[in-house]
Parts: structure tokens; sequence; C-alpha cells
């Protein structure tokens, strides 16, 4: 095999795991097993089931008139760069990137972030990234 066709085909097959999860999302599929080796959830924890208290993000939704404010918080402790919540990402209800927060060990006491959305409604999934504890994913409606 050339160089060349190595590297497109590596580059396919990479490309192929990370979409082949997200169209079982979308597509509803409860039993894709792939997408549980990129996240975790309450229901799904893995190998880290007894870090959902300190890791699973939660997400308070305020609505006034056509502004939605999505707070999401993980309570998780801060340990300079040792242990700590590197970004919350919030997503729409079709798994588009909204917006993040990423958060700086040497200055931040606690993992909140505050997105302000405008005529949004519908599911918003928020994703908390630990930097020892992996991806965890909850979900609420706007």
């Amino acid at each position: 095999m050339e160089r060349r066709d190595f590297i497109r085909l590596s580059v396919a097959s990479a490309g192929a795991s990370l979409i082949t999860p997200t169209l079982a999302l979308a597509a509803g599929d409860e039993q894709a097993t792939a997408s549980r080796d990129i996240y975790y959830t309450k229901e799904a924890p893995g190998r880290w089931a007894g870090k959902v208290a300190t890791h699973l993000p939660t997400i308070e939704i305020t609505k006034a008139e056509d502004v939605t404010t999505v707070k999401i918080v993980t309570p998780h402790e801060i340990k300079g760069y040792e242990h700590y919540i590197v970004k919350h990402v919030l997503l729409d209800k079709n798994y588009k990137f909204i917006d993040e927060h990423l958060f700086d060990p040497t200055k931040d006491n606690a993992a909140v972030s505050t997105f302000t959305l405008k005529n949004y409604s519908g599911a918003v999934y928020a994703l908390s990234l630990c930097n020892k504890h992996d991806l965890w994913l909850n979900s609420a409606d706007a």
C-alpha cells in the first residue's frame, strides 16, 4: 500500500469512528454502545460509577420572554491543574455546538457557566470535561 493511500484510509477511518456515534445519537438509538465510549451519563457511568455526584453537570433553565438562560454547574472541586473541570460545552436539540466555557484552574473556584439563548426551545445538552474522569453528558428541556 502506498503511503498516501494509507494516510487517506487512516483519516477516513478516524472520521468514521467519530461520525458513527453521532449518527446513532441523532437517530435516537439507545443501544448505541459506541457512544458510551465517548461520554458518560447518570444512567451509564461506566468505569466512573462512583463519580456521578461530582462529575455529572446539572442544568438550570430560566426563561424570560424570548431569552432562555442556561446555567451549567458541575459540583467538582478544582485542585489546580491536578484535577479540575476543563470546560462546559452546550449543544442544541440536534447535538450541534452552541457555545463553550473554558475554566482556568489557577483562577476559577467552581465549574459554573451561564449561556444566554434567544428564541430557543427544545432540549439542550451539557457536556462537562474532567481532566481525569473524562466527558459527562446531561440534558434538560429549555
